[in-house]
Parts: structure tokens; sequence; C-alpha cells
């Protein structure tokens, strides 16, 4: 058994939460943590959520730029990716997450949701596809 992979969508004022079943086949949206100001509550947060779902990895999202170069947000990610693999003791691994906003707005808006309401879960359903695409290539 491969255990549970967590997948998260860092952003400015939000961060996405995906979880995997135990099998790593499938990632669900699962929350959106909304930013408090403070880098190490926000990774409290989510070493709580590791610890909850016994995940084994956790997965973070990295903006690489359309042409594949690693910019100011790739940078970010990249040490932010590094400070919460101390918060959260598990092996924290990184995945392109190119268009991964743009394919999660489309899915929420095909669904029917009110702007609204995608607004809301956008994040966290970026982090599931985000999730996806590492667990379909791993």
């Amino acid at each position: 058994m491969l255990g549970r992979a967590l997948g998260i969508d860092l952003g400015e004022r939000r961060i996405g939460v995906a979880v995997s079943d135990s099998d790593r086949r499938v990632a669900t949206p699962l929350a959106v943590i909304e930013r408090s100001g403070s880098r190490n509550r926000d990774h409290q947060q989510i070493a709580s959520i590791v610890q909850e779902y016994e995940a084994q990895v956790l997965v973070v999202g990295l903006p690489l730029s359309l042409d594949g170069g690693t910019g100011p947000a790739a940078i970010g990610a990249e040490r932010e990716a590094r400070q919460l693999e101390a918060a959260v003791g598990v092996p924290v691994l990184t995945h392109d997450e190119r268009l991964t906003t743009v394919i999660a707005e489309r899915s929420l808006a095909e669904s029917g949701l009110d702007g609204q309401a995608r607004r809301r879960r956008v994040d966290m359903v970026a982090a599931s596809v985000i999730l996806q695409g590492w667990l379909d290539s791993s």
C-alpha cells in the first residue's frame, strides 16, 4: 500500500489542498486554507491535514512559465516547499502546475457554479489537478 498523497496549490491569498486515495489513483479536492499572514501558521494547518489523512508525501504545484522556465513565482514556490518539508515531516515534491488554474476554472464553469462559488473552490480544484497530474506521471 502506497499511502495517501496531498496536493497543494500555493497562492498568495489562499492555499488549495487535495488528497489522493490510499492507492494513489484518484485526487479529490479537499479544502481551501485562507492565508493568515503567518507562513508558520499556514504550514501548521497543512501539517495537521497531513497528520489527519496520514499522508506519506506532499506535492506542491510549481508555477513554471509557459516555456518551462523558472521565474520568480517558481523560485518562491520551491522555497516555500522546502519550508513546508520542515513543518510537515513527510517528503515534499514539486510538480509542474502550468495551466492548472485554467483547467480548474473550466471544470467549475462546466459544473454550472456561479462566479462566487467558483472562486471559493478553484484553489482546491487546482490542487487536485496538480495532484492528479503527479499521480498519473508516477
